[in-house]
């Protein structure tokens, strides 16, 4: 090259390789890593060390302990408890399915336009005010408790079906407000757009508006399952014999009150892969870390 040093023709024989400064750059990096990484273990460590000889020297924890932390009583109650856990997981996965169905066909119905869909619109939206202003466990009662004493026919009689149903019409009104959220945030352009190339508002809303609706809003629908599935334990007050009901039971024999607490460690085993799932899929979405998440 006139003027200036000459130029190879081609990269080297032997590949690229980092510059001295991204090197550095790098081992900055790594050291940084490290460091935070070492502080962070040894502020774990010193914290519960001060946690346990905190808790463990007050006055009163060994009567804590063989109450609420009898590893022999726990071990005894688990296999109940645990069986009574399936119902939970049984009543969540049914009511789960159910809940998708209608809540999304109560979002629909909020969002379609036109006069001749207004009964529809106030239907839905008289739905959704009614049952998110309700109390759970009331709808538990009126239901679990209130239908069967009708003793109508044709009508099962069984406490987890209107338990289920209790936790069906409560949660739907939530997801249906979570799903008319994902399908009003689709600009308008789009249903434009596929009007414009042939397609029918059934379409349009099938194939165009609703996978993008139910994309943006899978971290918030998963967190509201997150709810139902430690909500499901509150079919024990109809009696039903789930985990919550088990460890009852188990507790009422000789006051030790470690069966709940191994019905909550159960609960929390369910619930924790559930929460990280939806942190894994609200970091693909850009909703954390993205100054204002997706819009």
């Amino acid at each position: 090259m006139p003027g200036g040093a000459a130029q190879p023709d081609g990269p080297a024989k032997d590949g690229w390789r980092p510059s001295a400064v991204q090197l550095e750059r790098l081992a900055y990096r790594r050291r940084r890593t490290l460091r935070s990484g070492a502080i962070a273990g040894i502020s774990t460590v010193v914290l519960l060390v001060l946690v346990v000889f905190g808790v463990g020297s007050t006055p009163g924890w060994p009567r804590v302990r063989a109450t609420f932390f009898d590893f022999h009583r726990g071990w005894e109650a688990l296999p109940v408890v645990a069986q009574g856990l399936w119902l939970n997981v049984r009543v969540m996965l049914v009511c789960a399915v159910l809940i998708v169905i209608f809540g999304l066909t109560l979002a629909i119905m909020r969002t379609l336009r036109g006069p001749i869909f207004f009964p529809l619109r106030i239907f839905a939206a008289a739905y959704t005010d009614i049952f998110r202003g309700l109390p759970l466990l009331l709808v538990i009662f009126l239901l679990g408790f209130g239908v069967p004493a009708l003793q109508l026919r044709g009508l099962p009689n069984q406490a987890v079906i209107w338990g289920g149903a209790a936790l069906v019409l409560t949660y739907s009104s939530y997801v249906a407000e979570v799903f008319r959220a994902g399908i009003e945030s689709i600009h308008p352009s789009q249903r434009a757009a596929a009007r414009s190339l042939g397609l029918s508002h059934r379409q349009t809303l099938r194939f165009v508006v609703l996978p993008q609706a139910v994309r943006r809003v899978l971290p918030p629908l998963l967190n509201d399952f997150v709810s139902l599935q430690k909500d499901s334990g509150l079919i024990a007050v109809l009696g039903v014999i789930d985990a919550i009901r088990a460890a009852q039971l188990e507790t009422a024999e000789d006051f030790n009150f470690t069966p709940y607490v191994v019905a909550g460690l159960l609960f929390v085993a369910l619930t924790i892969p559930l929460t990280r799932l939806t942190d894994w899929v609200a970091r693909r979405q850009g909703w954390y870390g993205a100054g204002g998440g997706v819009v």
